[in-house]
């Protein structure tokens, strides 16, 4: 059964790997591992938890509420009582009810920001974020010793779980709601509505930023927002080249500023009123900004090695902490967990701050969006120029460059540090890391990332530059080293 699961669960091609039969091979060793009695882990408190509480939600791809109510059948028939959502909803509002409810556990079906074809799941743990590294690892212990034992999931009909009491359906809207009241300042908003443009991508954010800002007076624009299991022929990923139509939408004047989330709503993306894509890195530094300087917050700031060292720059004249991380919005997690952290965030979305969960939010970050707005009483694109006016110029590229042959992730990271450049672009390189993959950055605070895929010949390419020339500099290194592999 060709089934890996990971840190960020499992996701397969629909009716090829991921089928009815397979799900319910996870599902089971997901009952299995959770049941073990060393599922919880130190950030919480044992006797705060129903260990037999898990709460199931799905986004709105193709099948996603019947995987859904697939995988509760199992749990149902493994003995836990299953708190099944409604209807389609965002994996943030999923993984907030897994803390609210007590929950030893969350799973959301959804292939997050993939192409339509794929479908997959997410491990929730008690705490309202992802699952950790070893909580998964112990999942996939029990899916290998499953199969090696011939040993099928447990079922359960499914009204016969409902009748029982095991599968009950709920409604996560209220209570998400209710917790973005505290982080969320809606009367400033209300004090400066604003006209929106959200553009939903077809995914499980529908309707959810629309439905907060109920009561502001703002003006709510939502496009692709019905339900569309193919989600348009586009991957639902909040980036520039997919958001021809929230360009389109604000050119037509239906908003002054556009919102985008991706599949299960847990990315951001933001267009101003001139059409230019607002990408994540210009996202976090905003927040940070205005977290420190309205707000008066304070607490590190932890990002992924892939990710702008705008807010490297601003913490610096705040006098806060940073944190490098590797990608992977978990690693970002374990620092919320651990720490004092007032903002977090990735280059593809993935953002949250302090007193939220730990876990990447497109619904409130682009509420945040809205309230800094407001509170700038300035345009999208004002407020953007004004940031990279303070801590800037920062141009940003990312590209994926196919090998002739697969490569050893860790030889190839090797050759990257050995043969480390003394200069790029003629900027000198100052340092080099090699957290994850290898980062050369430059006396500047350009920087090029280059991390070797370890499952496919490809090399992930990144690069931060203060002048576009840089990052085409930077850019062509990497393509550079792409060429020498023969």
């Amino acid at each position: 059964m060709p089934i890996h699961f990971g840190t960020d669960g499992w996701r397969a091609v629909i009716s090829d790997t991921f089928t009815f039969s397979n799900l319910r091979m996870v599902a089971q060793a997901i009952a299995d591992a959770v049941g073990s009695g060393a599922w919880l882990n130190g950030n919480l408190s044992a006797s705060s938890i129903d260990s037999h509480r898990v709460v199931v939600g799905f986004d709105t791809r193709f099948l996603s509420d019947r995987y859904a109510k697939e995988v509760a059948r199992v749990l149902a028939a493994n003995g836990f009582t299953v708190y099944l959502a409604q209807a389609d909803a965002p994996t943030p509002a999923i993984s907030h009810a897994v803390k609210y409810m007590n929950a030893i556990a969350g799973i959301m079906i959804t292939a997050s920001h993939n192409a339509p074809r794929y479908n997959g799941v997410k491990l929730k743990a008690a705490y309202g974020g992802s699952a950790l590294p070893e909580q998964c690892r112990r999942v996939e212990v029990y899916l290998n010793d499953n199969e090696a034992q011939a040993r099928g999931p447990n079922l359960m009909d499914f009204d016969l779980a409902r009748t029982a009491g095991l599968i009950q359906r709920f409604n996560p809207t209220l209570a998400y709601y209710e917790h973005l009241r505290s982080l969320i300042d809606f009367d400033l908003i209300a004090d400066n509505p604003q006209r929106i443009v959200v553009d939903s991508m077809f995914g499980a954010g529908r309707g959810w930023i629309r439905g907060a800002l109920q009561g502001t007076g703002c003006e709510i624009a939502e496009i692709r927002g019905e339900l569309n299991p193919g989600f348009g022929g586009v991957h639902p990923e909040p980036i520039a080249r997919y958001l021809g139509a929230l360009a389109g939408a604000i050119s037509t004047g239906l908003g002054d500023f556009g919102l985008a989330t991706d599949g299960d709503a847990d990315r951001i993306g933001a267009m101003d009123e001139r059409g230019n894509f607002v990408d994540p890195h210009k996202i976090m530094a905003l927040a940070l900004r205005y977290l420190v300087e309205k707000r008066g917050w304070s607490g590190a700031v932890v990002r992924t090695v892939s990710t702008t060292r705008m807010v490297d720059r601003l913490a610096a004249r705040y006098g806060l902490p940073v944190f490098e991380t590797p990608v992977g919005f978990n690693h970002i997690a374990d620092h919320m967990l651990s720490g004092d952290v007032l903002i977090g965030g990735e280059e593809s979305g993935g953002i949250s701050f302090k007193g939220h969960i730990p876990e990447g939010d497109g619904v409130i970050m682009g509420l945040m969006i809205v309230e800094m707005v407001a509170a700038a009483r300035k345009s999208l694109y004002e407020m953007v120029k004004d940031l990279l006016d303070d801590v800037g110029p920062a141009y940003y590229e990312r590209t994926d460059l196919r090998l002739n042959h697969p490569v050893s992730k860790d030889q190839m990271s090797e050759r990257l540090y050995r043969e480390a450049p003394a200069e790029i672009g003629g900027e000198k390189v100052a340092q080099v890391s090699v957290m994850d993959g290898v980062k050369y950055i430059m006396g500047d605070d350009s920087w090029l990332l280059i991390r070797p895929s370890g499952t496919e010949p490809v090399l992930r390419v990144y690069a931060e530059g203060r002048t576009q020339q840089m990052v085409k500099d930077l850019l062509g290194y990497g393509e550079q080293v792409a060429a020498s592999v023969s």
